[in-house]
């Protein structure tokens, strides 16, 4: 009977010597959970045996259950480098031929050749989807969506305003001659600023400003004419090159004091026929000092190229382009489990959900007990190297002290044989 009692000796601290070294052996895996080994001892009992003398028989593994205490953060340069701070899981999906949706605290992620984020078994990142403000849709685990990186931000758009605000130089001459673009003197001042056709080709619209009147009698008002030429065609209202700007005693812009829209423009690179409004707002004045653009504006923008992604707190997948446009799409879908430790580990930091887990319950990082994201950040393994160390040395010294009650068992074995003999 003692040979067997203490085989289940060697045995438990077989699994807990293995337990151990794999703690030790994933302690710089990133978001790995160390192990730890419940064991509960074997009685054999009858029914009609006395409680008072009933033997234990030995040990056995009830539970190998990981440990979901916080790793240490580590800060790293990647954006898609996620760690969660507090309770959950990221929900990823796929990998080796599978489209099953498993659970991880790795949040090492990376790029694919088409532009799927993916954990380093291939699995897809999933999102919850969401509006352009970036509220959740639904929160549903079965409605989450692949993370893909889009190129482009969508299609061009034309411009169609122009906002400028200028000062002109209130010393400046009268220009009484006829207005020509090749020609400085029949110009006091010029700006530019680039517009898109409908096609997204950038294209080049260049203000010129020419003091043309001072104040008299009858008219007591600045008067300038602001000519407006895209590539090498000035706009016209009607037949009319030219918007007349005029300015008071003060220097403030009296009209127009709308937005003024030129007759359509054909452009030379190809795209569909524009109109273009062009408004200098009350606040381009005419008063001392030099020529200075102020501010300028407009609305066209071409196909953009993308150019960084951010991830909020919150989950919230941002992505830039090179054209100014920012496109949200969707948050990272979180979820716990009643029970963690009833998940069953796949590898990689990974896992599936169990009946003995529960059910996953979604939602969005930082709310309702959910932890929040960091990006650029890691998650380090929870193992104590010093703690395991130990763990080590008992889980041997056990073993050992369970093989020497083998070998006293087999000596005392030994000595009873040859008595009888």
């Amino acid at each position: 009977m003692s040979f067997y009692t203490a085989l289940t000796g060697l045995a438990g601290a077989q699994t807990e010597l293995a337990t151990v070294a794999n703690n030790i052996a994933n302690a710089s895996t990133n978001g790995f959970k160390k192990s730890r080994v419940a064991f509960g001892d074997i009685i054999t009992a009858s029914p009609l045996q006395d409680p008072n003398r009933i033997l234990g028989s030995g040990t056995a593994v009830r539970q190998i259950a990981q440990q979901f205490q916080q790793g240490a953060i580590a800060t790293s340069d990647n954006a898609l480098d996620l760690a969660i701070s507090g309770q959950g899981f990221f929900a990823v999906k796929g990998g080796a031929g599978s489209n099953q949706v498993a659970f991880t605290r790795n949040g090492a992620f990376s790029v694919t050749a088409d532009r799927y984020v993916v954990d380093g078994d291939g699995r897809r990142l999933q999102l919850f989807p969401t509006t352009a403000d970036g509220s959740i849709l639904t929160n549903a685990l079965g409605s989450t969506t692949n993370l893909q990186l889009p190129l482009s931000s969508g299609l061009p758009s034309a411009t169609a305003n122009i906002a400028m605000t200028v000062n002109l130089p209130a010393t400046a001459a009268v220009i009484s001659v006829p207005f020509d673009p090749a020609d400085k003197t029949t110009y006091t001042n010029a700006t530019s600023t680039t517009i898109y056709d409908s096609l997204g080709n950038p294209m080049a619209a260049t203000v010129y400003y020419a003091k043309t009147a001072l104040p008299t009698v009858l008219d007591p008002v600045h008067h300038w004419t602001a000519h407006v030429i895209v590539g090498a065609t000035e706009l016209t209202v009607g037949t009319v090159p030219g918007i007349d700007l005029s300015f008071d005693a003060t220097g403030a812009l009296v009209a127009p004091l709308t937005a003024q829209t030129y007759d359509p423009l054909t452009p030379a690179t190809g795209g569909n026929v524009m109109t273009l409004s062009v408004d200098h707002g009350i606040a381009t004045t005419q008063q001392a000092g030099p020529f200075s653009l102020v501010t300028t504006t407009q609305d066209g923008y071409t196909t953009g190229r993308l150019e960084s992604v951010a991830i909020d707190g919150d989950g919230t997948v941002r992505t830039s382009f090179t054209n100014g446009e920012v496109q949200t799409l969707g948050k990272v879908a979180i979820a716990m489990f009643a029970n963690p430790q009833g998940l069953k580990q796949v590898g990689s930091a990974t896992y599936v959900s169990t009946p003995q887990a529960g059910l996953a319950i979604t939602g969005e990082a930082g709310k309702n007990g959910m932890g929040g994201i960091l990006s650029g950040s890691l998650e380090k393994s929870n193992v104590d190297l010093t703690e395991e160390l130990v763990g080590l040395i008992t889980a041997q010294r056990n073993f050992q002290a369970n093989a020497k009650s083998i070998e006293t068992a087999s000596s005392l074995m030994s000595t009873i044989i040859n008595i009888r003999n």
